[in-house]
């Protein structure tokens, strides 16, 4: 299992910090368990302990547990569904977040919000950054802005991490849905024409603890270096999970499994084709644009984000042990 650590003294006479972590069934608040219950006294969390909604279970599940880090990773994050069930939406994402808040306030707890690339309206050219104004143009965006906003309103010692396209082991991702694809079909097609920063939920994990121990509270963006296309990022896994680029024209690419992939199963020769975001008609809007640029952290040397290259060649080595 992959490890990270902070050295325990930054939590002054309190022994091994107590964190709570929400949405511990979901893809990050997962894989967050995992990797910090072997060094920390990890309370993980999910719908079935409390409805974080419901300000009264929120708040004396906090005060009972007295957690000194809370990471609140839970959310609806179906953006579809969201789009058709708001109420779920804003009670979860807003009101849930706001509950959390003032339970953390309550216990002096550090407060992680992790947020989204979705608060913004994805129209920019090129990066953006934590002090770029926000203008959400769907319903999960908005639900978590309004989180955003509650936790700005309850906390003063609070983190924002805004993620965006998150993989990783656990969970429901794009790199599943490519190796599911390329088991199943000889020819896939991809959108070319949004673009953002494939990010490693381990990356994130390392990000957070970086910032755990200090004080430098506020609105991060906590994504891998470089950015791609959904079409560049589904050719790159297939490059590491052991295809060849046999042959390219101007809107597809044939590859070709060279020896053994690492994931069971593939074709040895998939087909993938780049298309329009017209093709996959969605009830929610999908950000042309979702890179988002680490400033904060870089301004203050506190950036350890690799490139998302180096990030999915070690999340697939990962897979093979």
């Amino acid at each position: 299992m992959l490890s990270v650590s902070i050295s325990l003294d930054v939590f002054e006479n309190i022994g091994t910090p107590r964190i709570l972590i929400t949405g511990a069934e979901g893809q990050l608040g997962s894989e967050l368990s995992e990797t910090l219950s072997g060094d920390y006294d990890v309370v993980a969390v999910d719908k079935k302990d409390f409805d974080i909604s419901d300000f009264k279970a929120a708040n004396n599940f906090i005060t009972n547990s007295r957690p000194n880090v809370i990471i609140h990773s839970a959310a609806f994050t179906d953006v579809d569904k969201c789009e058709k069930e708001k109420t779920k939406a804003f009670r979860i994402n807003g009101i849930g977040t706001r509950n959390l808040a003032i339970a953390a306030k309550k216990a002096d707890s550090k407060f992680f919000y992790i947020s989204t690339d979705y608060v913004f309206d994805g129209e920019k050219q090129g990066e953006y950054y934590e002090y770029d104004s926000p203008n959400p143009k769907t319903i999960y965006g908005i639900s978590k802005l309004l989180g955003e906003n509650f936790v700005k309103e309850q906390l003063n010692n609070f983190f924002i991490i805004r993620i965006a396209w998150l993989y990783g082991k656990n969970g429901q991702n794009f790199t599943k849905k490519m190796f599911d694809l390329a088991a199943k079909n000889e020819e896939i097609n991809v959108v070319n024409d949004q673009f953002g920063s494939p990010t490693w939920t381990f990356n994130i994990i390392e990000q957070i603890l970086k910032l755990m121990p200090t004080d430098f509270y506020g609105t991060y963006h906590c994504t891998s270096q470089g950015a791609c296309s959904w079409f560049e990022f589904a050719v790159e896994i297939f490059k590491e999970i052991g295809y060849q680029i046999k042959s390219k024209d101007k809107k597809s690419l044939t590859l070709v499994l060279k020896g053994k992939s690492s994931i069971q199963g593939t074709k040895k020769t998939l087909k993938i084709r780049g298309v329009t975001s017209d093709g996959f008609k969605t009830p929610a809007r999908r950000p042309k644009n979702s890179v988002l640029e680490n400033h904060m952290l870089k301004i203050q040397n506190l950036d350890i984000m690799p490139h998302w290259k180096e990030s999915l060649s070690s999340f697939i080595d990962s897979l093979k042990t």
